[in-house]
């Protein structure tokens, strides 16, 4: 039988090792940060990947998202609250939780995944130790541009998802709950505070850094061939969304 002590103490030094291996990763990141601009085509390519392709899964979660706290809300405030607070609770909750968390995880799915993927298959067939042997830092030509597009598209993403999130459900109020729309606008707009929304765009930011840093880094830990890659690709998507809510629990404790 293993010892217990013994596990444990290979885990906690295999998560310092991981813990040390990020910070130096992003430490490499914000190194390479002033020859962004040698690679402003790469960049630019990411956030196409990263943004415009995401752009419609997000979107279709998003209208969905504020469909059912529109009907939740509804069902909470039954013979308890006015419905004219409907689209207050709907607002506050899309803003600073919803949208930029469930656009983050959905993100984290979905890019997050294929940044692992593509690196660490590149890191397998030795593509990044061809880099390496011409003397070209992989850092700045392969992650930074990953990292610059997460911090960029992930609050231009949560904005649209939480306009589309609103809208969805404002829908349902008017259509299924009864609700006139100017008893939800006036609810949206009565406890309205912009900070809240930079609050929102705050978490968006930071969570786009975790997924691409999560990511290059898992993707260039892979060893082991096809299977590597598959395992690398399973611990970024799980590491980013816990890291994910962790990272929503800390902000929002500072913020608020």
């Amino acid at each position: 039988m293993a010892n217990p002590l013994a596990f444990i103490g290979r885990k906690s030094i295999s998560f310092v090792e991981q813990v040390g291996g990020v910070i130096f990763l992003l430490g490499r990141i914000f190194k390479s940060l002033p020859k962004l601009f040698g690679n402003f085509g790469l960049t630019v390519e990411q956030m196409s990947q990263m943004g415009v392709s995401s752009l419609p899964l997000v979107l279709l979660t998003s209208v969905f998202t504020g469909a059912v706290s529109s009907v939740q809300a509804a069902y909470q405030f039954q013979d308890f609250v006015p419905m004219r607070y409907l689209g207050t609770a709907v607002g506050k909750a899309v803003v600073i939780e919803l949208g930029p968390v469930l656009t983050a995880l959905v993100v984290a799915g979905r890019v997050g995944t294929s940044i692992a993927a593509e690196l660490g298959t590149m890191k397998v067939t030795e593509q990044i130790d061809a880099l390496e042997t011409l003397a070209i830092d992989p850092v700045p030509f392969l992650v930074t541009p990953r990292f610059i597009a997460g911090l960029t598209m992930l609050p231009i993403l949560t904005i649209m998802a939480d306009f589309v999130a609103i809208m969805g459900g404002y829908t349902v109020a008017l259509l299924f709950l009864d609700v006139s729309s100017h008893t939800f606008l006036s609810g949206l707009k009565m406890f309205f505070h912009f900070r809240d929304v930079i609050a929102g765009l705050f978490k968006a930011f930071i969570f786009g850094g975790i997924i691409a840093t999560i990511g290059c880094y898992q993707g260039f830990q892979t060893r082991g061939g096809a299977k590597g890659v598959g395992q690398s690709t399973t611990r970024a998507v799980v590491i980013s969304s816990v890291l994910i809510l962790i990272g929503d629990y800390f902000i929002a404790s500072l913020l608020f």
